[in-house]
Order: structure tokens, then sequence, then C-alpha cells
């Protein structure tokens, strides 16, 4: 009982009692003004960084959750890692790789603003899905006006994708009910080789079960009725606070956004 009341609690507070067309909108503001600021770390990124943070605590998210989602986005920012060496500027370090690559302070620096900008848009996205259903998140991007073809693949993926953990979690269990572990040892089955033929198969097997639910899962929808479109009851239209801070965050943003490139001389 007493779980039940502090969820309920925690359903009153921050960002949960707000509409999702709100928090999808304020979400999709952050990320475009995290992408837009120079490519120089300043100011700016400490201000956004800080009404995320701050959304969080106000709506009992723990920072750490959302640190630790936000880390997801490092190999995406190593894709940038070329930036530090073609960026012309000082030199700092002179790597002896074909003709030499060269470290410079700027390519350094714009390195370093592309890993903030995919660190805190990550953060973002974290949040608005911790904080909101997947229903509501689809609902408010149908009133954005995004594609609704687009719409229908995400709410589908969603659906499935605890369908799809669910194989591959069995897959795995099955593998260990019929792996030999030898006295003493930590792992059950055999060689590297062993492990890896096993893996490819099933990874194969895992494959042709989810082609083989989705066929299915498509043909009780046909029979169903479904013809391409998820209907959905017409949303209440949104307050005047919603408003008031739908307008607050996007000013928010625009200030940012300003500072950020006046700090730093509007250059990237």
């Amino acid at each position: 009982m007493d779980e039940i009341q502090v969820a309920l609690r925690k359903e009153e507070s921050g960002l949960y009692r707000l509409d999702g067309r709100v928090k999808v909108t304020l979400t999709l503001g952050l990320i475009v003004t995290s992408a837009l600021l120079p490519n120089r770390p300043g100011g700016a990124y400490l201000l956004l960084l800080s009404a995320l943070w701050a959304a969080a605590l106000l709506s009992g998210v723990p920072l750490a959750k959302l640190i630790r989602r936000g880390w997801l986005a490092l190999p995406f920012g190593l894709a940038a890692l070329p930036l530090a060496f073609t960026t012309p500027g000082t030199p700092l370090l002179t790597l002896p790789v074909g003709n030499g690559l060269t470290l410079t302070a700027a390519g350094l620096m714009r390195f370093a603003a592309v890993l903030l900008k995919a660190w805190i848009s990550l953060q973002a996205a974290a949040l608005l899905t911790l904080t909101t259903s997947i229903p509501s998140i689809l609902l408010a991007l149908r009133a954005l006006k995004v594609p609704r073809l687009l719409i229908t693949v995400i709410a589908l993926m969603s659906r499935y994708l605890f369908v799809f953990g669910e194989t591959a979690r069995q897959l795995l269990q099955a593998r260990e009910a019929r792996s030999s572990r030898a006295d003493g040892s930590r792992r059950a089955g055999g060689s590297l080789l062993w492990r890896a033929r096993v893996a490819g198969g099933m990874a194969g097997s895992l494959f042709l079960r989810s082609f083989e639910r989705a066929e299915r899962v498509y043909a009780a929808m046909l029979a169903r009725g479904y013809d391409g479109e998820i209907r959905s009851l017409p949303q209440p239209a949104l307050s005047s606070g919603s408003y008031r801070l739908l307008a607050g965050g996007l000013l928010f943003y625009l200030l940012v956004g300003l500072f950020g490139w006046l700090t730093t001389g509007g250059g990237r």
C-alpha cells in the first residue's frame, strides 16, 4: 500500500502531471537548441543541463539514472572524433599514424561540444520517456503533425520490443539449460569458436522467430479490420497554464541560444 501511495504522489508531481504535448514540444526544443549552439563548450550548455536536471529533481527522477542513460550517447559521439584532427587550429599533439595526425585545440573543442550535445539530448529524451507513457508520446506526436506512418511504426515497435526481448531471454535460457559445465568452471559450454557458432545460430533463430511473429501479428490485425490507421479519441485543449509554460520554455531556449552565440563571438 505504501508503494502505491508513493507512486500516486509521484504521478502528481513535476513533469508527470504535464500534458504530453507540452513535454514533447519542450524536449524537442531543448534538443534543437542544443544542436544549434556553437561548437565550443560554454555557459549555454551548463544552462541547458541545469534546467534539465532541475526538471528531473522536481519530478523525482534520480539524476544517477538520467546520467547513466545519457552516457549511451558516447558511441555515437565518438563518430565525431575525426573533427579533433581535421579542424585547423593550434597543434596540441601529433600522432605517428600515416603522414601524422595532428590534434588541434579548435578540433578538441568541437569534439567536446559534439559529445556534450549528444549527452544532453539523450538525457532529455530519457527524461521524457521516464515521465511520459508511450501512448501519451504518440498522441503528442500526432498533435504535432508527425506523419502517421512514422507514428504507427513507433507504436508497433514500442509494443513488440518487449516481446522481442522475451524471445531473446528464452533462447538464452535454453542455451544455458543445454550447456554442460565442468567442475569448478564459471562458464558453461565449449571453446570460443563454439560460443561464436552458438551465438550465430541464436541470432538466426531470433530473426526467424521475430519475422514469423510479425507475420502472425499483422494477419491478426487485418482480421480485426486494421487499415493502416491507428485511431484515438480527440485530445482536450491545452490549458492556459500549459500555454504559459510552453511559451516560457521556448523563450528560455531562445535566450540560451542567443547567450551561447554572443559569448562565443558568433563563431563555430
